[in-house]
């Protein structure tokens, strides 16, 4: 490639080349004139042209449209058609709705979601400061529920829609697959750095099905992306900091196949959470049997099968249009927050903050921790650019609080309490339970000080449980908790446990 050609393309790319095809000979050696027998091929470039339209552009529509100017000349006046036809789209006041049913009609209801993943394709703006400071603008979307909930569909579908999308399974992705790895070059010898899924799929969104099978090494690899936004690398002598401005969809099946509703998001699917908290939006799909809504899921699978599909969607944007109207929104709507949009988001976190403190008691919940408001900021700067709007207003930011509320519902409820509470995902053990588990471990010292001499006999563990049961009121003690009890004690160095039996030291 020559001039005005040299990286006309990007890395993921899907693109068409017109060029020469020549044969060149090959020496055998740098300082030596003898040439191989062989010959070694190359395409001599001439043109280059972006092919697959069903997908959003990353970069600035134009380029392409001028790119292929010398082909069809009238390419730019349909585009500012189009442009015009997408302002009178935006305006309409069902837009955001209406763009929700677009988002993979064939699968039914899941509005919530959907929502969130619309949002997640429009993004919020990436805020760099003059310190040096950087704020991503990406929305990472988790998603996990029982099989058959049609996660995998969504993905699909994100992923033809999401410019340079990278679509790879967790069960056959490697750390370096998915960052950068180091070859040789088979012609010259040298290292060469080869980029990963997550590099590919810079300023695109990456698809991770099968999340929770994914490798603990290839999932650390995660944690610089997804805050940081780039890939660091040294190795073989190269050191490189390469972009990975990317959102990350991911989906994962619950460790025994069914969620159980009973224990949190980190015990169902064993992720680290450290990593959980880096995701904006978290959605439970449950599977959960009731006539009606079994009726009217069979109904709309039959009606996929039986009759045509396009008849049965009403108002539905193509998915032409749908590509053009994101991205269109991406690269020349930039919203920035209006004064009361700001006083709304302080107020609403705030808010949430204090669902935690329960009145009368010194026992203090986390309901939100600072990830949710630049999360929150996120949403409201996407849902303002769906509707092309250069300022994000009140409603986006009620209808982000919406958003978040309902995918915090379904993961950081703590079930014993009924309330919000972060520590779930963030720790994995809510403060409640925290809280039961601190109360155990002071009883059952009691109980051994005032039952049990130093270097005495030994008592067994039934015993200290019957006990116990006597002493603490509330939810019943099993002999798993005072077994965690005593290994903490042992820990402390004081009791022994031999089997069964326990002993002061």
């Amino acid at each position: 490639m020559h001039d005005k050609l040299v990286d006309a393309g990007k890395p993921g790319d899907r693109v068409e080349v017109t060029g020469i095809y020549r044969a060149m000979s090959v020496r055998i050696g740098p300082s030596q004139r003898t040439v191989k027998s062989l010959f070694k091929t190359y395409i001599d470039c001439l043109h280059l042209k972006k092919t697959d339209k069903s997908r959003m552009q990353a970069e600035d529509p134009m380029e392409m449209e001028n790119g292929s100017t010398r082909n069809e000349e009238d390419t730019p006046l349909d585009y500012e058609d189009k442009v015009e036809q997408l302002r009178e789209l935006s305006k309409q006041p069902d837009i955001y709705d209406r763009l929700t049913r677009s988002l993979a009609p064939n699968i039914w209801e899941l509005d919530d979601v959907k929502k969130g993943l619309l949002c997640q394709l429009f993004g919020g703006n990436a805020l760099k400061l003059p310190s040096g400071a950087s704020f991503r603008g990406d929305i990472n979307i988790l998603l996990v529920g029982d099989p058959g909930t049609s996660k995998s569909q969504l993905l699909q579908y994100i992923h033809k829609l999401s410019p340079r999308g990278i679509y790879t399974s967790g069960r056959g992705s490697s750390a370096v697959g998915l960052t950068a790895y180091v070859t040789k070059d088979p012609e010259t010898g040298e290292t060469v750095l080869e980029s990963g899924a997550l590099v590919l799929s810079d300023r695109g969104i990456c698809c991770i099905d099968e999340f929770d099978k994914m490798s603990d090494n290839a999932r650390s690899m995660l944690h610089e992306v997804m805050e940081q936004q780039t890939v660091s690398i040294a190795k073989a002598g190269i050191i490189a900091s390469l972009n990975a401005r990317t959102s990350v969809l991911a989906c994962a099946n619950p460790s025994g196949s069914r969620y159980n509703p009973r224990l949190s998001v980190i015990d169902n699917i064993h992720l680290p959470p450290t990593l959980l908290s880096r995701f904006d939006l978290i959605y439970l799909i449950l599977d959960k049997a009731d006539e009606k809504t079994d009726r009217r899921l069979a109904k709309h699978i039959v009606a996929l099968h039986f009759e045509n599909p396009e008849s049965s969607q009403q108002d539905v944007l193509d998915l032409p249009t749908l590509t053009s109207y994101v991205s269109y929104a991406r690269n020349h709507i930039h919203p920035q927050l209006s004064d009361e949009a700001a006083e709304e988001l302080t107020r609403g976190y705030v808010e949430m903050r204090r669902r935690g403190n329960f009145p009368g008691s010194s026992k203090k919940v986390i309901t939100a921790t600072p990830r949710q408001i630049e999360s929150l900021i996120r949403l409201s700067e996407a849902l303002a650019r769906i509707r092309f709007s250069e300022w994000v207003e009140k409603r986006d930011v009620m209808e982000a609080f919406r958003l978040l509320e309902v995918a915090l519902q379904q993961s950081a409820t703590d079930h014993s309490t009924g309330t919000i509470d972060m520590d779930l995902i963030t720790t994995g053990v809510s403060a409640s339970e925290r809280m039961r588990r601190e109360n155990l471990l002071s009883a059952t010292r009691n109980i051994i000080m005032e039952k049990m001499q130093l270097g005495g006999s030994s008592s067994r563990m039934v015993e200290l449980l019957e006990e116990l049961k006597k002493q603490i009121s509330g939810p019943e003690v099993h002999l798993s908790d005072l077994r965690n009890a005593l290994a903490t004690l042992a820990s402390e160095g004081f009791i022994a446990l031999h089997g069964d039996n326990v002993k002061r030291i």
